[in-house]
């Protein structure tokens, strides 16, 4: 998408106003835009790992409320799976009541019965968000990681413990949990400033 001079020119004008200072997105002190979503829930959606995370929007800095991996063992039925990710999102809605949902976007495997599997998973757990009323974005994994790294190729290490920082959690959340909070901390930060390309909503 294209923008033309004069709506550069435009821009421009509106960063040059007093009062606009531009800074790092969750730098301590800093203020978060209001955005009418005050409660996020992160989605990283896996058959026998689903990440979820659930910030609320506060200042100087976003807030954790809970996070965690809904794990399934190995020797489960994917049907029982499928079951334990619908039920434990269900709880999850109840007890924070998030208004959005942010997930990971959809990878190209390539082995098409991994595929299938993580469709399955994805898709029970986008009927238990949908089931509650709640908008959901999708974000790709790559841009959530430039977002919170830096880096769009980060290791799973170093996304976690960027969440760690931003959250201030006394621990390194797990590695899908820390995803998920990912996920959230990026949609907050896209849909508090300007933005020329809108999330992509599900």
């Amino acid at each position: 998408m294209g923008i033309t001079p004069q709506q550069f020119k435009r821009m421009e004008e509106r960063l040059a106003r007093p009062g606009r200072v531009a800074t790092a997105a969750f730098q301590p002190g800093v203020r978060i835009h209001s955005t009418p979503h005050q409660i996020i829930l992160g989605l990283d959606p896996s058959l026998r790992g689903t990440g979820f995370g659930v910030i609320r929007l506060a200042r100087p800095a976003p807030e954790a409320l809970a996070h965690g991996t809904i794990s399934c063992a190995q020797a489960w039925e994917r049907s029982r799976c499928l079951v334990k990710i619908v039920q434990t999102l269900r709880d999850v809605l109840k007890r924070f009541q998030p208004t959005v949902c942010v997930v990971e976007g959809i990878f190209y495997a390539q082995n098409l019965q991994t595929a299938m599997i993580m469709g399955e998973a994805r898709g029970a757990a986008l009927s238990a968000i949908g089931e509650a009323g709640l908008e959901i974005y999708e974000l790709a994994p790559r841009k959530v990681k430039q977002a919170i790294v830096g880096y769009g190729a980060a290791q799973k290490i170093a996304v976690a413990k960027m969440v760690q920082r931003m959250l201030r959690l006394a621990e390194i959340p797990a590695p899908d949990a820390a995803d998920a909070l990912a996920l959230a901390l990026t949609h907050a930060r896209e849909t508090g400033r300007y933005n020329l390309m809108a999330p992509k909503k599900i």
